[in-house]
């Protein structure tokens, strides 16, 4: 049974306390190692690693800091195997998942980051006229120590996606995974290890939020705190953070709507609704979990997304035919199904899935769960409403553009929304109009590194992605020469 270590200082240790959480394997629901649990001894222990490492790591040349980045990206590659085993098996995703998207973008995030951090440039302002002639320049300089907290949906993904930015910049970090998928943060450390990453530039410690989190997010030496997780949760480190005049990057729930217009290519947008509705057991804060669809082809889009949804293969990780793999926990699918239950109480109907899956074997006792179609229920409903952040999606027909866009702006977050039509103007419109971060144009989950990440309204604060996150992870000086 392996012992998952903390990474600080350039060192695997054990947790100040001694003590372990269960890690548990989903798709068998099985413990299959232990997790530190961590406490604020440890943290005070990075806290002291980063302030140290700070000063050097802070003035190391930019290619010096992109080279040590390449190398970490590079060895990742060279466990990718390994790497997608242990994100499959720490997760409940399909390997073919983890292989496809989860670690190679991981790779993605660190080499787009240490090559970004060559060409962030600062601005100059000339002052040719008036009483004061002269230059205004801006520098921009690392802030210190900083906080990342990634969530358990895409563990090495989104955790690379705010460490790379941070140590990019000249920061040091420390980070926490989630407790529930801890395992690709650990294999991270050793790789970094082995890249010769300076010891207490980045410094991992794992633990429960309300242990590890609140004792960084509390840290007066930690000037900043980059969290991707649940709008509660980004609420309390902000109620902590805010009086402390931390910088603060949320990224938080979505809710988000997909919108289908009569005239859209309909076998490209059955087959991309497919896989944006149930992508990561419907466990990605993008997928499109409200689908709204336009009166003529409502019923021929729900029997043909249905009839695909119900052949949909649910199975353990490693089956290569898996198009879904288990929930990341026992509370959490019990969560999601309670959804569904919530749903036929509001006056939906099960058109199909919103059952467990139990298969055989040694996989019997996973957390898997049929992918869910509920249709016949109001806009303003709690199913409709909240965010269930797994396999179940409803379906609601629209008759007018004002309507449509009506209910895809009805909740109070807005992450992401998918709007299918061939009408250049329509698409221009109402992408214009929705209250969203990131509006998809008859496609999904198309990411460009270098374009801002983020949500408004409840789905959080400030943006990712590009030199939006090298801005965030740097404070800004105007210095002004007369001439």
């Amino acid at each position: 049974m392996k012992y998952i270590q903390n990474y600080i200082g350039g060192e695997l240790m054990a947790p100040k306390s001694g003590e372990y959480l269960d890690n548990i394997d989903p798709s068998r629901g099985i413990v299959y190692s232990y997790i530190p649990d961590s406490t604020k001894e440890d943290i005070d222990l990075a806290v002291e690693a980063a302030e140290n490492a700070f000063p050097k790591w802070a003035t190391t040349p930019k290619d010096e800091r992109s080279a040590i980045m390449i190398k970490i990206a590079n060895l990742i590659e060279e466990r990718m195997d390994e790497f997608v085993a242990a994100e499959s098996l720490d997760n409940g995703k399909p390997e073919s998942l983890a292989a496809h998207v989860d670690i190679p973008r991981a790779v993605s995030n660190l080499k787009f980051f240490a090559t970004a951090i060559l060409h962030f440039a600062s601005e100059s302002h000339y002052m040719e006229n008036g009483a004061h002639p002269g230059i205004n320049y801006t520098t921009r300089k690392p802030i210190g120590v900083v906080g990342c907290i990634s969530p358990w949906n895409l563990p090495l993904y989104l955790f690379t996606w705010k460490i790379a930015p941070a140590i990019a910049a000249g920061n040091c970090v420390i980070a926490k995974p989630s407790e529930i998928t801890p395992m690709t943060a650990y294999l991270l450390s050793e790789v970094c290890i082995a890249a010769g990453l300076p010891a207490g530039v980045l410094n991992i410690v794992h633990g429960l939020g309300q242990k590890v989190g609140d004792a960084m997010t509390r840290d007066p030496k930690v000037k900043a705190i980059s969290f991707t997780g649940g709008t509660q949760t980004g609420e309390t480190i902000a109620k902590i953070a805010a009086p402390m005049f931390k910088k603060l990057s949320l990224e938080l729930g979505g809710k988000n709507p997909n919108i289908i217009f009569a005239d859209c290519d309909f076998k490209k947008m059955l087959s991309t609704t497919l896989r944006s509705s149930f992508a990561n057991q419907g466990q990605i804060c993008l997928c499109g979990s409200r689908i709204f669809v336009e009166r003529p082809i409502y019923e021929k889009f729900r029997d043909a997304f249905v009839e695909r949804v119900s052949k949909t293969k649910v199975s353990y990780p490693t089956d290569p035919e898996a198009k879904l793999g288990a929930l990341v926990s026992k509370p959490h699918m019990e969560k999601v199904l309670s959804y569904v239950e919530l749903a036929k109480e509001e006056g939906g109907t099960v058109l199909t899935g919103g059952i467990q899956v139990h298969l055989e074997g040694e996989y019997s006792e996973g957390y898997y769960m049929r992918p869910t179609v509920i249709e016949g229920l109001a806009y303003d409903c709690r199913t409709n409403q909240e965010e269930i952040f797994g396999p179940v999606v409803t379906i609601t027909p629209f008759d007018t553009e004002a309507e449509a866009l009506m209910m895809a702006n009805s909740t109070v977050y807005g992450l992401a929304a998918t709007v299918w039509t061939e009408n250049l103007t329509l698409a221009h419109r109402f992408a214009d109009q929705l209250h969203s971060g990131i509006v998809w144009v008859n496609s999904w989950l198309v990411r460009d590194l270098r374009t801002p990440f983020g949500g408004v309204k409840n789905s959080g604060v400030g943006r990712e992605g590009g030199f939006e996150a090298l801005r965030f992870f740097t404070e800004p000086k105007n210095v002004y020469i007369q001439l």
